[in-house]
């Protein structure tokens, strides 16, 4: 298939990197279970490992089943190229490592998933690296946040676990003046509802876990690249613009341009950091994603009607759903995720933190699992799980306070998730 402005969303989720496979003229994108590939010649051969010309060596880099994932995602969000690996974790960690070094930061929200808080406050400090988290609300205070050793901005585009909507115009806008990359983890969102280059996004990631991949059956993470930074302005990234060793002083990105942040991905943080896709995982999140604007809508319809059912229970201090009018962040659904506020959210009982260990003891047709993005409706008290580890404080900050509790709302029928609701805060 041939990519262009002519196609639209729909039909570049079925299409987009897919084409037959030359061998046997497979239409589906065969698994390509192999961990290397036979060179044509010695000449061949060392080209590639100069990186001379585009092909494969060995799986923990590049799969020609990965790598057509890795195009259909990078399509979807309007990049102009993407690396796919073994986690959105393994993502995260990889849109830093060409960035950062001993002694740099990276300005972070303070709504943030909780295993990345804990990944940004505690595992990055063994590298040298660190964080400061701030209220991404108060763009005062992140420019204050920002200084000579920083080196990149962070926020999840509707964050993990309220559903709370990142202004990435106005944050972009900061990036843009400190001469700083933006990275937006668009898991909760999808390419659907926000793409997050279109408003400034240096970089995306994902956990393909979540939606794309949409049926619980594989882990998965993506990055995005936009490729309209320039990595030779600053001299602030010297792994993108500077004589490469390995590569017998290659420059990434004046030989790249572009397509510097991917080509380094795979030569340098695939082959070192060995956080690969397998190829059965990205053949089950292709098969998801084929279907992602029709799971997607049906779950923001889903979680509207949820989200609306709760907040008229007389025991529900408060939901956090975007969607809803009574939302601080209504008003920039139009603007950020203008076919929906996605279908995570949490609400607050008002018995609090017993309350909600015993509701999700009660719930039936939902699952008690540390997941989120499935087509089943799923729950989390992420006090006692995901943002355990967290301060109350912490807690608080990420919108994971003691009497909270985070819901994904699946495709089933929005009737029977209500009810299934509805007889668990009974239990109450």
């Amino acid at each position: 298939m041939s990519e262009g402005p002519s196609y639209g969303f729909d039909t570049l989720q079925v299409h987009a990197g897919a084409r037959p496979d030359p061998a046997t003229g497979a239409r589906q994108t065969p698994i390509y279970q192999t961990t290397a590939y036979v060179f044509r010649d010695a000449d061949h051969a060392a080209a590639l490992f100069n990186l001379q010309e585009v092909g494969y060596i060995y799986s923990r880099l590049t799969n020609p089943t990965v790598a057509v994932l890795a195009e259909r995602i990078a399509t979807l969000e309007g990049g102009v190229g993407g690396v796919c690996c073994s986690s959105g974790h393994a993502a995260q960690i990889m849109a830093l490592f060409p960035l950062m070094g001993p002694g740099r930061n990276v300005v972070a929200s303070t709504r943030l998933y909780g295993g990345t808080i804990t990944q940004f406050s505690q595992t990055i400090r063994r590298f040298g690296w660190s964080a400061k988290f701030v209220d991404f609300d108060d763009l005062d205070a992140v420019k204050a946040a920002i200084d000579e050793d920083t080196r990149a901005i962070f926020c999840e585009a509707i964050a993990n676990p309220g559903g709370y909507i990142t202004d990435l115009d106005a944050i972009a806008g900061v990036a843009d003046a400190a001469g700083l990359p933006l990275i937006v983890d668009n898991t909760s969102a999808t390419p659907y509802l926000c793409r997050p280059i279109e408003h400034g996004a240096t970089l995306v990631v994902h956990s393909t876990t979540k939606y794309l991949t949409g049926n619980g059956t594989v882990t998965g993470g993506a990055i995005v690249d936009s490729g309209r930074f320039d990595w030779s302005a600053s001299g602030k990234f010297p792994s993108l613009s500077d004589p490469e060793p390995a590569y017998h002083g290659l420059k990434f990105h004046e030989t790249f341009g572009p397509l510097a942040f991917t080509f380094h991905g795979i030569a340098i943080g695939l082959r070192d950091l060995g956080m690969t896709m397998n190829p059965q995982a990205a053949h089950y999140t292709l098969m998801g994603i084929e279907t992602l604007s029709l799971r997607m809508q049906r779950h923001v319809e889903n979680a509207v009607r949820v989200a609306e059912w709760l907040e008229q229970h007389p025991k529900v201090a408060r939901v956090t759903y975007a969607g809803l009018p009574s939302s601080p962040y209504n008003d920039r659904v139009a603007r950020i995720c203008p076919k929906g506020a996605g279908a995570l959210f949490t609400f607050a009982l008002k018995d609090g933190y017993e309350a909600c260990v015993k509701f999700v003891d009660s719930v039936n047709l939902f699952s008690h699992v540390a997941n989120l993005g499935d087509t089943r409706s799923l729950i989390i008290h992420p006090a006692s799980t995901t943002h355990r580890q967290l301060s109350e404080a912490q807690q608080v900050a990420a919108g994971a306070a003691p009497d909270t509790l985070r819901v994904s709302i699946g495709i089933e029928d929005a009737a029977d998730i209500i009810a299934d609701l509805d007889q668990a805060l009974a239990r109450v």
